[in-house]
């Protein structure tokens, strides 16, 4: 057994936080913009919404930090990986939202 105490969170716990906050924020991002340009044909080339998701992602890094990510360890990688789960489910949520016309 190791007697030195760890601070921060585990290899593990890091990547399922990182990786769970950015899967919500996808989702967030995306109710948040069909609350903003709506659901109809005209709201699917609004660029608004992707302002929506781009003020998600940057969103994020405080949260991180706030749960006991330790985001200085943060590379390119980390960041590209943040942006883009976060875009993946941003972009099929509103694509749900948009074809199915749901009102929010």
């Amino acid at each position: 057994m190791a007697t030195e105490t760890q601070t921060g969170l585990t290899g593990h716990v890091r990547g399922v936080t990182v990786t769970t906050l950015a899967c919500l924020s996808g989702v967030a991002a995306a109710v948040a913009s069909s609350v903003v340009v709506g659901t109809d044909v005209a709201a699917a080339t609004d660029v608004r919404s992707v302002f929506v998701l781009a003020a998600l992602i940057v969103a994020q890094f405080p949260l991180l930090r706030l749960v006991g990510v330790d985001v200085g360890d943060f590379g390119v990688k980390d960041y590209l990986y943040v942006a883009f789960m976060t875009f993946a489910l941003w972009f099929v949520t509103f694509t749900i939202l948009l074809t199915s016309g749901a009102s929010l």
